[in-house]
């Protein structure tokens, strides 16, 4: 039987946080340290992601980086096609021998189209191959709106991704690849002195001191003007992804809007401390009677910044437990309602072990059952029905 325990958190209950009205056709905002969607506009439409799906032509890298495909220092050849592309470029021909390093650098700070073919055809063969397996490596990452036509984000009707796919991306790349997420908040590459003029990195949120270290931008006609942001400040690290926008200055000011509006209408909060216990359970053929339900870790949770009354919360468990129980086992679960923002669904573990019952004590919950079973009073029966 599934058991509910309402409770009354001492934190005190939020009040709804100041709504934003994004300009972006589609948005995802998450703060990656309490796994909080903060704002989920149209973020699952699979859309043009332009440049921005570059983001997945470097996890494939990484990858290969991580398992020892490539090095930094490996080399790969510039072939007629990558020296070909249009937009964006490193400005690469068929005589350079461009290493890992410095493809990295040309993507993300130079956001090379041309770089991004270099890649693909050196760890598959073709970009057709490449394209094939960044959709079915999206897939296997839960990226279940995403499927890639070519390395760079070229326009193609064939090629789409989700906000909240570019979202776990990126997620994705800061948490399993520290080291060369690194580079996205360096802020100029020229390869051989070939482009003054294009060396800056584009992610305009780099030079406004908001914390922000990463990702990527993206325009096409198509698509409009997007970006890929982060920023870090204090304990919390805020992830959001925009398109749609009409001009880069609509976008920088967009993107700046929503990290203000992240880092300052919400607030981190420990609502209980670990061991603390929260609620009891009652346990069936148990030496004891109930047993304590704590969190295994400290739960904290992304709250409205302005704070009133107290904040609700229940316990949910199939109950009554089952013994014998260990301690530390999981068994319920604390959900807890917070206005404007999903429920917060945590994990609550047993304070103590909990054995067998011994004969006696087992003999007497079985006469009690029995007891309630005999006395409790026998239903109606329905009257009969007129004789007709």
């Amino acid at each position: 039987m599934l058991s509910r325990i309402a409770l009354l958190l001492a934190l005190g209950a939020a009040l709804p946080a100041q709504a934003f009205d994004t300009r972006a056709t589609a948005a995802w905002v998450y703060d990656s340290g309490t796994h909080t969607v903060l704002l989920d506009k149209n973020a699952n439409e699979s859309l043009p992601p332009a440049s921005m799906s570059k983001l997945m032509t470097l996890n494939m890298l990484f990858e290969a980086l991580q398992d020892g495909r490539v090095t930094m220092d490996t080399t790969f050849a510039v072939s007629s096609h990558a020296r070909q592309m249009g937009g964006s470029t490193m400005f690469l021909n068929e005589q350079d021998r461009p290493t890992v390093r410095e493809l990295i650098h040309g993507i993300i700070i130079n956001s090379g189209n041309d770089a991004c073919v270099v890649v693909a055809e050196g760890l598959a063969g073709s970009e057709a191959s490449f394209a094939a397996l960044m959709t079915e490596r999206a897939k296997a990452l839960g990226m279940t709106q995403s499927k890639f036509a070519n390395a760079s984000g070229w326009p193609d009707p064939n090629h789409r991704m989700s906000m909240h796919d570019l979202g776990l991306l990126a997620r994705r790349l800061i948490e399993q690849f520290p080291d060369y997420y690194k580079v996205f908040s360096e802020t100029e590459f020229d390869y051989k002195d070939r482009s003054p003029a294009n060396r800056f990195n584009r992610n305009p949120l780099l030079k406004l001191n908001i914390g922000a270290d990463g990702l990527k931008t993206g325009h096409t006609e198509e698509a409009g003007y997007g970006l890929v942001g982060s920023a870090v400040q204090g304990d919390r690290r805020v992830i959001f992804v925009i398109t749609g926008l009409e001009s880069d200055t609509a976008r920088a000011e967009e993107a700046e809007r929503i990290a203000n509006w992240s880092f300052r209408q919400f607030v981190q909060k420990t609502v209980a401390k670990a061991g603390q216990r929260v609620a009891e359970a009652e346990v069936w053929m148990g030496d004891a009677a109930t047993v304590g339900l704590v969190p295994a870790e400290d739960i904290s949770l992304l709250v409205p910044a302005l704070v009133q009354e107290g904040m609700t919360a229940e316990v949910i468990y199939s109950g009554p437990l089952m013994a014998p129980l260990e301690a530390g086992q999981q068994v319920a679960e604390l959900v807890v309602h917070v206005p404007d923002l999903p429920d917060a669904r945590l994990p609550l573990v047993t304070e103590a072990a909990v054995g067998n019952a011994g004969f006696l004590r087992r003999l007497g919950t079985a006469a009690t059952v029995l007891y309630d079973r005999v006395t409790a009073p026998t239903p109606a029966s329905p009257a009969p029905a007129p004789a007709s």
